[in-house]
């Protein structure tokens, strides 16, 4: 049987999207540091890596559509944090941005990682956000430098 898979590296000639929201800049901004250092680590030049922010993460799907169109980037990184509230409103942004993003990566065929926290507290994205439990901007980081190369494998 064949394995067809990718490696966490960079392709010098690929470009790196991160959309963020601008909501909740405390938790947002820790996760697109952890995403930016985790590229540079694995050897993507800053030059290759484009920061777009957007209102909030209602909005990030339409800007990867925007950009997957484009067709210059490799991968689209999503990063925002949603909170519960006292309404549903939290349920409508979160599912769907991440139902628009899947759709995003479907349509256009281009790595959509979805690091878009939907949290019950705000401590909860402060342990996703640098906290006990890693950073999620780093982790899908990594996985669009592996997807990058799966699609190159595939």
């Amino acid at each position: 049987m064949a394995v067809i898979s990718g490696t966490v590296r960079a392709h010098s000639e690929t470009r790196l999207a991160i959309i963020a929201s601008r909501w909740n800049p405390r938790i947002v901004d820790v996760l697109i540091e952890g995403a930016r250092r985790a590229l540079i680590d694995h050897g993507v030049a800053e030059q290759a890596i484009d920061l777009v922010r957007v209102p909030g993460a209602w909005e990030i799907p339409v800007a990867a559509a925007r950009l997957a169109a484009a067709g210059q980037h490799g991968a689209i990184l999503a990063l925002g944090c949603v909170v519960r509230g006292d309404t549903r409103h939290y349920e409508h942004v979160a599912d769907g941005c991440a139902e628009g993003l899947m759709r995003v990566a479907i349509e256009f065929r281009v790595p959509v990682l979805n690091g878009v926290l939907a949290v019950e507290l705000h401590a909860d994205a402060e342990a996703r956000a640098g906290g006990k439990l890693g950073n999620k901007g780093e982790e899908i980081a990594l996985a669009a430098l592996e997807m990058i190369d799966l699609w190159r494998n595939l």
